[in-house]
């Protein structure tokens, strides 16, 4: 009975598919070969009995398709049903693949009736026989007490199952047939190649036509017949060419394409060669304005700064300035006075300089000032930085400590308690924050600062003028700046004084100054390679300076700067030049390469620079020269200075290193880094030598 229940149901299923298959066929259209047996379960529900219908379509199956066979199921014409995905009424042309359906996904839409009155979309007449769905769910046993649903999908045969016999029950009479398996036949597979033909016992035909001669004859004009002679042509016999006149006049004839084809590569050479002239003279006058204008542009910053100086280097250019103007009027009037009229004018001339001398100290003390507040800033902001540090990758990471943080809480307090023209009311909450903060220590700094808080609360409630209050706000700020720098309020602050709290650390690097007599840390101190004793500060020098010679050092501080900061590009760990200070360096240029350029004999030592002689090997003092910037620039380029220069031009620059090398070999520091470079010459100049065979 159940395998007569399986042929019913699967004779019935086979019918359904028939006539799916029937109403579908006729509009199938061409799809592509990756998506042609791919399908996807649809999910329609049906309205207005809100029950949802599942079944699987090819996703290449059109809306007009599926209509056509609701249809034919629910006996509802055509045009009557409607379907809608996402308040969208689709198209009969749609596919599933254009509505987002996926191969093997699944997609849901609604099906409703246009006319519900005379043609109602009843779900029974679906599901009142039996039908499987496409997609069930299989409660399988995954342990002693836990159960898991899967989804199983189910497939359709695609094919009519073959007649495999049967029998008939003797006593009921009962056909039984035999059912074959449910499962896809396997599909052999391709070999490539056609295995069965008849090729063999066919035979070949081919059709070819053949053109027979025909004999012809000429028809001349004679007594009965006239032939027309308009179409005739005179041939007369031209001069026999031999092969020598033949090759003689294609030999000419390749001279003259030649001779056409040279002109034309002249024409276009010369055109090209005045093009680049044309870019050479361009690139000339641009470079040459470029120059002027940065000549121009420093000149302008030299007069600004001598003008409104605010940096060391600022007053020192004006201390300089000050000096060539000096000795350009004490040389004219060596030239233009004699006797008393001579004495008259010197006085004149010391009391101008006191005077001038006077106006720069003013500057000065506006400078430092200015500076002064800066200067403040800088250090409570290099206090108040994150903890950083460079990564393998190369990435920077930064880092907050408990101090840090500390440090930039009391920053932000100083600012504002720094800030003018602000209103009654934010000022006494800055005030009130100063002092919840300095509260947390008990000491007569605090003590003292609070006092001045509460007299300054006062007077402003009193309505005191703010002009007024100026002295007793700096003081207050001069006090927290006191409670700022103190490490035991702000431990950070001690990595950054002068004065470590901790005295021991005063007796290392502290040296005594015999000018000032004043002990001083070692970087207070101007040492040389060539330095014995640590000899006078920084500020006795300068002080000596502004009082004699009045030299203005910023160009060799701009040479320095730039020779490091190409050595660092060099990637190469080059030490010498770091080694090297501003003394050394300006020692070398004006003894060795006499304060210009060893190419072109240029002196304006802003436009100087140092560079390597072998860019091979790391700069020292008997490894460089001293050229312009794009003299620098072209000799970085050369790959072997033999070929590049003369002869003579190089034994010169040898003769420059040999007095470099006497020079700085009696320095501990620069001999080592000499020998040191000797072994790496010897070394690359050695000799492989080989015997040779005995006679």
């Amino acid at each position: 009975e159940q395998l007569q229940k399986h042929e019913a149901t699967a004779a019935e299923t086979h019918a359904v598919d028939s006539t799916a298959s029937g109403a579908l066929g006729s509009q199938i259209p061409q799809v592509p070969e990756d998506t042609k047996d791919s399908t996807a379960t649809v999910k329609i529900m049906l309205h207005p009995d809100i029950q949802i219908f599942t079944m699987a379509f090819d996703i290449n199956r059109t809306v007009g398709q599926m209509k056509q066979y609701f249809s034919s199921r629910l006996k509802i014409p055509q045009d009557v049903l409607q379907f809608m995905l996402l308040g969208r009424i689709m198209e009969n042309s749609d596919t599933l693949q254009d509505l987002g359906a996926k191969c093997h996904g699944t997609i849901q839409f609604d099906m409703f009736s246009l006319d519900e009155e005379r043609f109602p979309i009843k779900s029974s007449k679906l599901l009142q026989e039996y039908y499987m769905p496409d997609i069930i769910t299989v409660k399988v046993q995954t342990g002693a007490d836990t159960f898991q649903d899967v989804s199983v999908e189910i497939t359709r045969p695609t094919f009519d199952k073959p007649f495999l016999g049967g029998f008939r029950h003797r006593l009921t009479g009962v056909e039984y047939h035999n059912a074959g398996s449910q499962t896809v036949p396997r599909k052999r597979p391709e070999k490539g190649y056609e295995e069965f033909c008849r090729s063999t016992q066919t035979v070949v035909e081919r059709k070819k036509l053949q053109q027979t001669r025909n004999t012809t004859s000429t028809q001349m004009t004679k007594i009965g017949v006239y032939v027309s002679n308009i179409t005739d042509k005179l041939i007369e016999p031209k001069g026999y060419v031999t092969a020598e006149e033949y090759h003689a006049r294609r030999l000419k004839a390749v001279i003259v394409i030649q001779t056409y084809l040279r002109r034309w590569n002249a024409i276009n050479i010369v055109a090209r060669l005045k093009e680049e002239k044309r870019l050479r003279l361009e690139w000339e006058k641009q470079e040459e304005r470029r120059k002027q204008r940065e000549k121009e542009e420093r000149l302008q910053r030299e007069y600004d700064r001598r003008m409104h100086p605010k940096t060391k280097d600022d007053f020192e250019l004006l201390y300089h300035a000050l000096e060539l103007w000096r000795q350009e009027e004490l040389a004219r009037i060596d030239r233009v006075f004699t006797g008393a009229e001579r004495k008259a004018a010197l006085c004149a001339l010391l009391a101008r300089e006191a005077e001038l001398i006077a106006s720069i100290g003013r500057h000065k003390l506006n400078a430092d000032e200015e500076n002064e507040q800066k200067t403040i800033l800088s250090f409570l902001e290099k206090c108040a930085r994150p903890k950083r540090w460079k990564a393998f990758d190369g990435r920077i990471t930064q880092m907050d400590t408990q101090f840090t943080l500390r440090a930039r809480e009391l920053l932000e307090i100083y600012h504002s308690i720094s800030m003018k023209d602000i209103l009654q009311d934010e000022r006494l909450d800055v005030l009130l924050t100063l002092k919840h903060t300095v509260k947390e220590h008990d000491c007569k700094l605090t003590h003292e600062i609070v006092e001045l808080i509460d007299r300054e609360a006062d007077l402003m409630m009193r309505g005191v003028k703010e002009y007024n209050l100026e002295g007793l706000r700096k003081r207050i700020c001069t006090l927290f700046l006191q409670y700022i720098k103190t490490p035991l309020f702000n431990p950070e602050v001690a990595r950054y004084l002068k004065v470590p709290p901790d005295p021991l650390r005063l007796y290392n690097n502290i040296y005594f100054c015999l000018s000032c007599k004043c002990y001083l840390p070692s970087t207070d101190f101007a040492m040389a390679a060539g330095s014995h004793t640590v000899g006078r500060c920084h500020k006795c020098c300068k002080l000596d300076n502004e009082a004699r010679q009045r030299e203005a050092f910023l160009k060799y501080k701009l040479m320095l700067q730039n020779l490091r900061q190409s050595e660092v590009n060099y990637k190469d760990d080059a030490k010498i030049a770091f080694l090297i200070q501003q003394q050394d360096l300006q020692y070398m240029v004006e003894k060795f390469w006499g304060s210009q350029s060893a190419l072109s004999a240029w002196d304006d030592l802003y436009d100087l620079v140092m560079v390597r002689w072998d860019k091979y090997h790391e700069w020292a003092p008997w490894n460089t020269i001293l050229l312009t910037k794009d003299e620098a620039e072209a000799h970085l380029k050369q790959t072997n200075l033999e070929k590049a220069y003369e002869m003579v031009f190089i034994h010169r620059i040898k003769h420059k290193h040999i007095l470099a090398k006497n020079y700085f070999s009696q320095f501990p520091e620069m001999a080592a880094a000499l020998r040191k470079g000797d072994r790496q010459a010897c070394s690359n100049d050695l000799l492989v030598a080989t015997p040779l065979p005995p006679s």
